[in-house]
Formats: structure tokens, C-alpha cells, sequence
């Protein structure tokens, strides 16, 4: 990237973006007004990007439909998604057998490679649901994870923006877990540091070449930096000034949107 104003002088050394996707290319199925035109710039200057999202109720075909009919030119290799994640680590940790709460859609990236067990799995899959959360089955998990099993959630993310306004996310449901079993879920997901570490290796670059762009303070620019990324806030999605203000995590930079971003490169 070239250089700009001195104040911005280290995006001279970043060749890669990770960027999310719900927040700060679109909201529900509408594009952020000038986001669609800014990835077109970042990829006539030849700046490599991937899609980094917490969106684990859709497949990446699904997502990959969706960024076409919008209007990005993008491959189905530049987005990355919590499920291939998750079951590349359970894989690569031997895993056989699991519990599943996750999505009908997604249930494909684990029902050929994992045994789908009712009881004793040795992990809980936890993603999104939407409104399926209940008393009922937060208890059956709880029983579950309490006779052994560990907890992978797909991420922690706190809550989104919609076209209706900010919902609630898993991460609300996930912390009730922790707290009650006294177990740690691993994250497979942002703002876990793994997730963040596959998109800079998918890019084929370090951590210190990387950036990433997201509308949530501490899931996307504080994840981001406890893997050595640099985080750049959009304030767009669920971005609030209150909430930035009171977080411990301090962004690299702060810009209006994904397309003001483009115009700094």
C-alpha cells in the first residue's frame, strides 16, 4: 500500500486485508453504501483480501451467493468461515464424535467427517440457531459438557446489527455456559487468535503484512491484535462511540466506513 500521512505511515508495510463482512460490506441484504465499490478499488490495486466472518448459520456457498448478487467479484476461496475452521481443529485434535447445535444448513461440514451423537460426544458444536434457544436445551448442554465433553462454539460474537436493529448474538448463551460449568469453550471463530492466524496463512503473508477491517471493537480489532494483526474500525454495523469508548482495546485506526478505507490506500 502507498504512502499516506504520517500519522498513517504503517499502512505503507500492510499487503493483505481481512475484512468482515455483516457491519461492513453489508447489513442483512443490503449493501453499506459505498462498500462494494471500495473492494472493487482494493482489488484493481492488487490488494489481496479475505472475508473473514462469524456468520456460521450459512454455508460459504450461501455467503459466496449473496457477495455475487450484490455485486463483488469474489472466489469462493477468499472467504472464510467459523465451520471450516471448527472442523479442521476437531480433525486435527482426532475428534470422532460430537453434539451438534448448529444450523441445518451447516450440519454438512460435520455429519461426513464426525459421529453426531445425542450423548456422550466428546465436544458440543455451538453456533447459530437463531431463536431455538431455550431453557431446555442450554440445560441439555450444560448436562452434557458436566459428564465430560468439552465446548467448541463457532465464535463469541456479542451481538449484530440487522436491518431491524442489534440482536443478540451466541456469545451471550456461550458465556452462560462457562460460567455454569466452569469450563472454557475454544473458539474457532473471532475473536479467537486461530481464526485470525487461517486468514492471514490463506492470504500467504505474516501477521505484521496483514490488516483487518471490522465494525466490532474488541471480536474483530481485538482479536485481531492478540494475533498480531492491526485492526482498523469501521463506524458502521454495530459500531457504537460508547462502547468503543469503554473498551480496553484501542484500534490501529478508526475511519467512517470500508469505502473512506479504500480512499487511504
Amino acid at each position: 500500500m502507498k504512502r499516506q500521512t504520517m500519522e498513517n505511515d504503517w499502512l505503507k508495510d500492510i499487503e493483505g486485508v481481512l475484512c468482515d463482512l455483516d457491519g461492513v460490506v453489508y447489513i442483512s441484504e443490503t449493501p453499506i453504501a459505498g462498500s462494494i465499490e471500495a473492494i472493487r478499488i482494493l482489488k484493481q490495486k492488487q490488494i489481496p483480501i479475505r472475508f473473514l466472518t462469524n456468520t456460521s448459520g450459512r454455508p460459504v456457498a450461501s455467503i459466496h451467493e449473496r457477495l455475487v448478487r450484490m455485486g463483488v467479484d469474489v472466489g469462493m476461496d477468499e472467504i472464510i468461515t467459523p465451520p471450516v475452521a471448527a472442523a479442521n481443529y476437531l480433525k486435527a485434535k482426532g475428534i470422532r464424535s460430537i453434539y451438534p447445535v448448529v444450523s441445518k444448513s451447516i450440519r454438512a461440514y460435520f455429519n461426513e467427517q464426525f459421529e453426531l451423537v445425542e450423548t456422550n460426544p466428546e465436544v458440543v458444536v455451538i453456533g447459530d440457531i437463531g431463536d431455538v434457544w431455550d431453557y431446555e436445551l442450554m440445560s441439555r448442554i450444560f448436562k452434557l459438557v458436566m459428564e465430560g465433553a468439552e465446548m467448541l462454539t463457532l465464535h463469541k460474537g456479542r451481538f449484530w446489527k440487522t436491518e431491524a436493529g442489534l440482536k443478540l448474538d451466541i456469545g451471550a448463551f456461550v458465556a452462560g455456559l462457562e460460567y455454569s460449568t466452569g469450563k472454557k469453550a475454544y473458539i474457532s471463530g473471532k475473536p479467537g487468535s486461530a481464526f485470525f492466524e487461517m486468514g492471514v496463512n490463506s492470504l500467504g503473508l505474516t501477521s505484521d503484512k496483514v490488516l483487518m477491517i471490522g465494525d466490532d471493537v474488541d471480536g474483530d480489532i481485538g482479536g485481531a491484535q492478540n494475533a498480531g494483526v492491526k485492526g482498523i474500525l469501521v463506524r458502521t454495523g454495530k459500531f457504537r462511540q460508547e462502547i468503543l469508548e469503554a473498551s480496553p482495546v484501542t484500534p490501529d485506526l478508526v475511519v467512517d466506513s470500508l469505502e473512506a478505507f479504500s480512499k487511504l490506500v
